[in-house]
């Protein structure tokens, strides 16, 4: 996990496993929801979520939801994470909270391991740092509200800028985002991030996310000629060592 993500699981449903499995069994039942959700026991629910999986009845999963709170990505990060459209999102305001200055970029690992990179890429943010304070100290001077000057400013940042966002998913968009997001295709930094939330999400829900991950982890490689070639192993991934190996 890159060092400046953190990840947090604040809410999720109560029991998600029971839960989806009492929604997906009421379609078949005569009774109600709350019969059907104390009648079931542990090795019910186990089985009626691996069969709704299998099946495709995925509309039950999707009374199971998590919230999560990410810190310590980039603004490159949370645009990739947006695109997942079945989820809710509350971001960090760049126009309500002041940049964080020289230490607010996030910086890519490949970039690190390159002295000289590193040295361009550093020179590079303290620019950025130095114009948005800039254009903050000449629009204060000028009595435009805080507000305004900050947003303004905010345009000289770059996707390296550091953010934080909340976002909630439910269970059967974990299960999309977690197929394409902890593929070795994905991004290094949304992939970490999608790892991160697997592991939290698995631990107190294991049924609805086992086998999870990328297609390659259980079956074979979706990617076609995109293919990466390097596929992942279930011991490495569920094993102590986690997705690295």
């Amino acid at each position: 996990m890159p060092a400046r993500l953190r990840v947090t699981l604040l809410e999720h449903t109560p029991d998600p496993d029971r839960a989806v499995a009492t929604a997906g069994r009421l379609c078949y039942a005569p009774v109600s929801a709350a019969e059907l959700k104390e009648g079931m026991s542990d090795a019910d629910v186990a089985a009626l979520v691996r069969i709704l999986v299998g099946s495709g009845h995925h509309s039950a999963l999707e009374h199971a939801s998590f919230t999560f709170a990410v810190d310590g990505v980039s603004r490159a990060c949370t645009h990739q994470l947006v695109r997942h459209r079945l989820a809710s999102y509350n971001q960090q305001s760049q126009r309500y909270v002041r940049f964080g200055g020289a230490d607010g970029f996030v910086l890519p690992p490949s970039v690190a391991a390159n002295p000289e990179a590193e040295k361009v890429f550093l020179a590079a943010m303290e620019q950025a740092r130095a114009a948005y304070e800039r254009l903050v100290e000449l629009g204060l001077a000028e009595g435009r509200s805080k507000e305004s000057v900050q947003e303004d400013a905010r345009f000289v940042l770059p996707n390296a800028a550091e953010t934080k966002i909340v976002v909630t998913m439910n269970a059967r968009e974990l299960r999309h985002f977690f197929r394409v997001r902890c593929c070795r295709r994905a991004q290094w930094e949304i992939n970490a991030l999608a790892w991160e939330m697997r592991g939290m999400v698995k631990a107190v829900s294991p049924c609805l996310f086992e086998k999870t991950g990328p297609a390659c982890l259980y079956d074979s490689c979706t990617e076609g000629k995109m293919t990466c070639g390097d596929p992942y192993l279930v011991a490495d991934v569920d094993g102590p060592l986690g997705p690295a190996g």
